[in-house]
């Protein structure tokens, strides 16, 4: 490879969508267990977005560099890796770095990128199918005949959730916040707009009072009490964001220990490699057939050039994206 330089995006400090710059640097070389990718297209994620308001910064001896997920070709291999080769296709849950023209990734944290398959598409997968098989079917023990409820429903990682449940006989419900929003996602879920219906009482009267037995949760405090309410016995709620508030002030022990319910959350910046590459292995053998059937596969809302980042973060800014927003590098 004869280009030793490329350019990346960086946050200047802390703000909006202004903060964001170009920079020129020196390509990074794979480590021994990593691959370097030829970024031709990566995705934008909240954390993105939380990163570049100073609210989520990466953890130390991390680079800087935004970018969770990128798709491309492997361009060098280090001395330990052996799944992959010289010009494969593949996309990859980086540790940062990937708002750039190469991005090393964990071998681990790599799959392969099924024929039919593009590398926009592809580049909406890791960050948020890594999320929700971490935290819906590991964590939360989501199975065929279950009843599932995803709260924000049209972002990227509500829809891959959605379609997840749908493709393996799990029905759901999600909450959106317009009638717009309710009518995107028709062909997956029974959606509920929070705004101008109670959720809790749409899915009591749409469930005989049955409830839920598993809740996907980004908005936190203000939904807890109806989370609980709506939870069947043995009912799990797991936490992957508190948008809406960190802090509950109430909490209905009685009702957690009646219903033995289980509360939980993770977040994906804070596992280890080992952790990683078990929910990578998960996806390898349950997800990627469904890709390569052509099924499964991001909702992409709206995809931006290169030199359009600040475009990219204003339009999920906005919060009206329904699936994922993604940046192409011709």
């Amino acid at each position: 490879m004869s280009q030793t330089t490329m350019q990346q995006v960086i946050i200047t400090e802390p703000g909006g969508v202004d903060k964001l710059a170009y920079e020129t640097v020196t390509i990074p070389e794979a480590k021994a267990d990593e691959v370097l990718v030829k970024v031709h297209a990566f995705g934008i994620n909240r954390p993105d977005i939380l990163q570049r308001q100073g609210l989520y910064p990466m953890p130390a001896g991390v680079t800087q560099v935004p970018g969770l997920e990128v798709a491309g070709e492997v361009v060098a291999i280090g001395a330990e890796v052996t799944q992959f080769k010289l010009g494969d296709k593949v996309c990859g849950l980086t540790n940062g770095g990937g708002y750039a023209e190469y991005c090393v990734v964990p071998q681990s944290q790599t799959l392969h990128i099924p024929e039919n398959v593009s590398f926009v598409e592809a580049a909406a997968i890791p960050e948020t199918f890594f999320t929700v098989w971490a935290n819906v079917f590991q964590m939360g023990k989501a199975k065929a005949g279950e009843v599932v409820l995803v709260h924000g429903g049209t972002s990227g990682i509500g829809t891959t959730a959605l379609m997840l449940c749908k493709a393996l006989g799990i029905k759901t419900f999600a909450t959106v916040g317009s009638d717009e929003k309710v009518q995107a996602i028709a062909n997956l879920t029974d959606a509920i707009n929070y705004k101008t219906q109670d959720f809790e009482h749409e899915i009591n009267e749409r469930t005989e009072n049955a409830g839920v037995d598993l809740i996907l949760d980004m908005v936190g405090a203000p939904y807890l009490e109806k989370n609980l309410n709506l939870l069947r016995r043995d009912g799990r709620l797991v936490y992957i964001a508190f948008l809406g508030g960190a802090k509950a002030k109430e909490v209905k022990l009685g009702q957690i220990m009646m219903k033995r319910l289980t509360i939980t959350g993770s977040t994906m910046r804070a596992r280890n490699t080992a952790e990683k590459a078990e929910i990578a292995q998960g996806l390898q053998n349950h997800v990627a057939p469904l890709w390569a059937k052509g099924e499964c596969l991001p909702m992409i809302y709206q995809t931006f050039d290169f030199d359009q980042i600040q475009a990219a973060h204003a339009c999920m800014d906005t919060g009206e994206h329904v699936g994922k927003i993604v940046v192409k590098i011709l």
